[in-house]
């Protein structure tokens, strides 16, 4: 009796063992080679051993897709997000859309303009101009008691913040929207965003938990 305890303790532990083993692979820095050139970009900031990185366009179908994946990665983990704007010059609209969201940041708190990005993200097919935007901003706003602002941006603070935010996309050469990368203090994994693939949001949890447990 007791040989075989052993034996199914020592079988448990294995896979055990396995199953950690397995899940560290997930997150290796491996896959299709990226064109990513300053890659000091991908670091966690201080006092975070893992991030989520992400570029992403308001307009883009690919990056309403992936929202919600990245949502209930943090919301599982708690891992840090690190939300880059990287509007695209062919949605003209898109960065306007930026600037108003992290003006809902400003006012209203982060969790606010989450839930207003999540919204535009669905409401894409609704939205085509940066009027239709701001009619569309305007009946969300009044849904939560806020009246629409004479002028969201006078000053051109958020659209620098949305211009600082294209600019280090493109110092890393970020060519596909979303661009979703898993970040290490010592490695990085794509999740979506290189040409060849991969692109897979569903796969964005199990990688994020992957790297926490390498990290640990």
């Amino acid at each position: 009796m007791k040989i075989r305890q052993l034996i199914i303790g020592a079988i448990v532990t294995a896979s055990l063992l396995a199953a950690t083993c397995s899940m560290q692979a997930q997150f290796a820095g491996t896959g299709p080679r990226d064109n990513f050139r300053d890659t000091t970009i991908l670091r966690p900031p201080a006092g975070s051993k893992v991030a989520l990185i992400v570029f992403e366009d308001l307009g883009c179908p690919a990056c309403a897709r992936a929202h919600p994946f990245e949502m209930e990665a943090v919301k599982q983990t708690h891992v840090t997000l690190l939300r880059y704007d990287f509007p695209l010059e062919a949605h003209i609209w898109t960065f306007e859309g930026a600037v108003c969201a992290r003006y809902i940041q400003d006012t209203m708190g982060p969790q606010l303009a989450d839930e207003f990005r999540g919204i535009i993200f669905k409401s894409q097919g609704m939205i085509a101009s940066v009027d239709d935007l701001h009619r569309f901003m305007a009946s969300w706003l009044t849904k939560h008691g806020k009246k629409m602002p004479a002028a969201i941006d006078p000053g051109g603070r958020l659209a620098k913040e949305v211009s600082a935010d294209r600019a280090l996309g493109q110092r890393l050469n970020v060519e596909w929207t979303p661009t979703v990368v898993v970040v290490t203090r010592n490695n990085y994994q794509v999740v979506c965003g290189t040409k060849d693939g991969p692109d897979d949001p569903t796969r964005i949890l199990e990688v994020v938990k992957a790297a926490i447990a390498k990290a640990r």
